[in-house]
């Protein structure tokens, strides 16, 4: 493992295990999903006991986990699962302006919430209809949906 990978492990309080994949100190080839058609570069995939654990790092003060973040990962253990063979049973959440880290684990409740969300984001490709859930500015902005929005904030 190269020092640099090394020094963010320590930074980010990765747990134990061999770093098998990282896109945090140079960009990664993304793992692709066959089944779900999704693809996607966790910041770390960890090997401890025989499994493929993704982690991902975030910015931000946040006390707990955000739902978006928990789907990001969900999507990462899919993909491991498709890709490695293998049963992934969790993934780690690491926000660095923090220090906090949860294990979150990739369980048949996250399973089929992630399946949801997935038919339900391919529903609004599909006919290109969604609506807005925030009233955030910025949210509203940097929104992958905005241009199939209809009701835009600005």
């Amino acid at each position: 493992m190269n020092r640099t990978v090394s020094k963010l492990k320590i930074k980010h309080k990765i747990q134990d295990g061999k770093i098998i994949y990282s896109d945090l100190n140079m960009p990664a080839k993304p793992l692709f999903s066959k089944r779900y058609r999704i693809s996607g570069k966790p910041d770390y995939i960890i090997k401890k006991d025989e499994h493929q654990i993704p982690v991902e790092v975030k910015t931000g003060q946040h006390h707990e986990p955000k739902k978006n973040h928990v789907f990001q990962l969900a999507a990462y253990c899919q993909i491991l699962e498709e890709n490695y063979g293998g049963f992934v049973p969790y993934g780690i959440l690491v926000y660095n302006d923090t220090s906090q880290q949860y294990k979150i684990p990739f369980d048949p409740k996250i399973r089929f919430e992630l399946e949801s969300a997935i038919k339900k984001m391919r529903h609004i490709l599909k006919t290109k209809k969604t609506a807005r859930n925030h009233n955030d500015l910025y949210k509203c902005k940097s929104c992958s949906m905005r241009s199939y929005c209809d009701k835009k904030i600005i």
